[in-house]
């Protein structure tokens, strides 16, 4: 079980950095983090 925990935080954090990566591809804009 806490694996599989561990492993859904992995994955949702690899979306959230493949999502950040492709708006700037996209867009051809620089990453500006807040």
């Amino acid at each position: 079980m806490c694996r599989r925990n561990k492993n859904i935080a992995t994955v949702a954090l690899a979306n959230k950095n493949a999502r950040i990566i492709w708006a700037i591809l996209s867009k051809g804009e620089q990453y500006q983090p807040c």
